[in-house]
């Protein structure tokens, strides 16, 4: 990815789950929703994808309407249709009927052509004990680099 603009970020993903595998998907939007997106108006704390009918969709991902609309502007919580190729959806399909995995959308970005784009990730839950083992390892990695620092100036 050459030149992207983050728009959302999902940074309690990386925190509650540990992410196997992800892919980029386009997004169906309508009307002014493009607008507002370019204008960093989008929140996906709260979002999570899930596979019907051959089609994944992203569901609690809030899109503020945009300001200068009209009554043309779309439900800011609706159900958004996600594109992908049929062989991803497959293998979206087969990791989200497992047990303990689940689709969690981690970005929404402009990619180098304006184009909207989310990184969609398959993820499994971590446990108490896995969120304490990450903390720890990222404070001892801090401290490591700290020292080194020190020892070199």
């Amino acid at each position: 990815m050459a030149e992207m603009k983050l728009i959302a970020q999902n940074k309690k993903a990386w925190h509650d789950y540990f992410i196997e595998e992800s892919f980029e998907a386009g997004i169906e939007l309508f009307g002014t929703e493009v607008k507002s997106i370019r204008g960093g108006k989008a929140s996906i704390k709260e979002a999570y994808a899930e596979v019907r009918n051959g089609e994944v969709f992203v569901i609690g991902m809030n899109v503020t309407p945009y300001d200068f609309g009209s009554h043309n502007n779309q439900d800011p919580l609706r159900t958004r249709k996600l594109l992908l190729h049929k062989r991803e959806i497959n293998k979206l399909h087969d990791f989200s009927t497992r047990e303990g995995f689940t689709l969690v959308p981690l970005k929404v970005y402009l990619n180098e052509r304006g184009l909207v784009k989310v990184l969609i990730a398959v993820a499994k839950g971590k446990k108490l004990y896995d969120k304490r083992d990450t903390i720890a390892k990222k404070d001892a990695d801090r401290r490591i680099q700290k020292a080194i620092k020190a020892y070199n100036q």
